[in-house]
Order: C-alpha cells, then structure tokens, then sequence
C-alpha cells in the first residue's frame, strides 16, 4: 500500500477546507467565505482499496488554520498549529486563491516553507473564475520561483481537476502501512465535528464582529434508541454579543439551532434533539488559561 501524511497550507480563506471536502466525498471540515474559519488541524483520511490492483493507497491529510497575522493569543496559537504540522508531513500542498492578487502574506508563506525539504505542490485554487491568460501568468510566475515540484489549477468547489491533483499526490507516497481503517474519514470525535457544525451555521448568520469570538463547547452528548440528545453551549466575549447571537425574540438562536440539527442529522443518520445555550466568556481568546481548555493548545 502506498501511504502517506499530506499537510495542505495556505492563507485563510483560500479553500483549504473546501478542497479537503472535494478530495474525501463529505464534509468534515467546515466552510465559510469568512477568513480563519478553521481554528484546529483537521485530519481527513483518503482510503482507495482498489488502487493498483488492490494493494491500495491512504493519503492523510492534515488541514491547517490559514497562518495570518495574529490580533490576539488564540490567532498566534493556531499559527503555531499550522506552522508544526508542515514541518512534520510527507508532502505539501500549497493553495493559493487564484483569483486574488499575490500579497506580501503570500510572500511570507513561500519564505517559511522554502526552508524546508519536503516536497510541495502548488495548488492553484478557484480556476472558474479566472480567465485563461490570469491563470498561465500566475503559473509562470510561481514556477520560475523554483520552489514547487508541481503545479495544479483546481476548484475545489466544483471539483475541477481533484481526481488528477489526487493521483499526482499518490505519486509522492511510500510504500507504508495502513494507519486508519478503510471506512475512516477522519479520527475527530462525532462530538467534536457537531461542535464545529453549529460553529459554522454561527458563521453563517452573525455579522462581521461576533463569529471569531465565538467558541462552541458540547456539554452534552446522548444517544438513545431513536434520537440523539445534545447539549451545546456557545461562548461568546461580551454580553452585547449574547444578545446579538440570540437575536430579537431568540429569532436567530432558533435559526442557527435549525440550520445545525439538520446537518447534525445528516451527519449522524439519526434524529437529534439540540439545545442551545449563550454564555459570556469576556476576552477569552486572549487567555492562556481558556485557549487550553478550548482544546486549542497543549498542556
């Protein structure tokens, strides 16, 4: 079997996620069109039993958090967790939003991964939108900086040239061992993934200043006959932000609590009670103490 970690980077909101999505047939890690999304590394796990005359192939991907430039101790924290996870990996997949202008944290990316030997390659995102000179002048430009083994245009939206961009990944792996079992997408606790649904629909409904300080803890996590019971509470920095995540007549707790349960279920197969609470936790992105407790850093 061939077999091997992948550690995909890039700059927030450039469709890291998205493309982990495309490349594993489901949804794992959670999307949206507003930057750092992704606070932990999320490992999605590739298995193709078939390959090669069925001696098969497990490509591990690692999703990091989009490295930027820190406002507070948790965005430094999860810059720590993308920049450990490439210095650790077999390959790297680096993806940039070619609809976007190169930008000094561009620059920045290609400085830090140029120091090191693993191999890399260059993933061109969101081709669809690009017209066809764009994309030939941003290959050029990238493959005379000698950095990239590879280099591929994609939409991870659509799908657009994953199924090539996988083989070419294949080609980078070891013969190595089996570290997942077959039918295993990611090794994220159920919980975890519910915790990041509701997270995402939270996203998806609060304006530009709430969803960053937003925080998703599941207290409670039942599985009976016929439905699955949850609790979640959702953590948020000052109480002008709990009523807004409320919203008039707890219009909008009721929206995001809809919008959750139903994927919730789709996830898990089953019926799921959910109920949501709002809780303040002031500035708690800067303390060291709550980031641990988070799960976003180490003891």
């Amino acid at each position: 079997m061939k077999s091997g970690f992948i550690g995909i980077i890039g700059r927030p909101n450039v469709g890291k996620s998205t493309l982990l999505n495309q490349i594993l047939g489901e949804k794992i890690a959670i999307t949206s069109s507003k930057p750092q999304t992704t606070r932990n590394r999320i490992t999605g796990i590739y298995t193709d039993m078939e390959y090669d005359n069925g001696n098969g192939r497990q490509l591990i991907f690692l999703d990091t958090p989009g490295i930027h430039k820190p406002k507070n101790k948790l965005g430094a924290t999860i810059n720590e967790t993308a920049v450990n996870t490439y210095k650790g990996v077999d390959l790297i997949v680096f993806i940039i939003d070619g609809s976007r202008k190169f930008g000094s944290g561009d620059q920045y990316l290609l400085d830090m991964i140029q120091e090191v030997d693993t191999p890399k390659i260059l993933a061109i995102n969101k081709m669809d939108l690009m017209k066809p000179e764009d994309y030939l002048e941003l290959y050029n430009r990238y493959s005379e900086m000698n950095i990239f083994d590879d280099i591929y245009g994609v939409s991870a939206l659509n799908g657009t040239n994953v199924e090539e961009l996988i083989e070419r990944l294949t080609g980078y792996m070891e013969e190595g061992p089996m570290y997942y079992p077959e039918d295993m997408a990611t090794d994220h606790p159920e919980r975890f993934i519910v915790s990041e649904i509701i997270r995402e629909k939270l996203l998806e409904y609060l304006n530009e200043e709430v969803p960053h300080g937003v925080f998703v803890e599941i207290e409670s996590y039942e599985e009976k006959p016929n439905i699955t019971d949850i609790g979640a509470v959702i953590y948020c920095e000052r109480k002008s932000h709990k009523s807004i995540i409320i919203g008039k007549g707890g219009r909008k707790l009721k929206g995001v609590g809809k919008s959750a349960r139903m994927e919730i279920e789709a996830l898990l197969g089953t019926k799921v009670f959910l109920s949501l609470w709002v809780k303040v936790k002031e500035n708690w992105r800067d303390s060291d103490r709550t980031i641990r407790n988070f799960g976003y850093k180490d003891e």
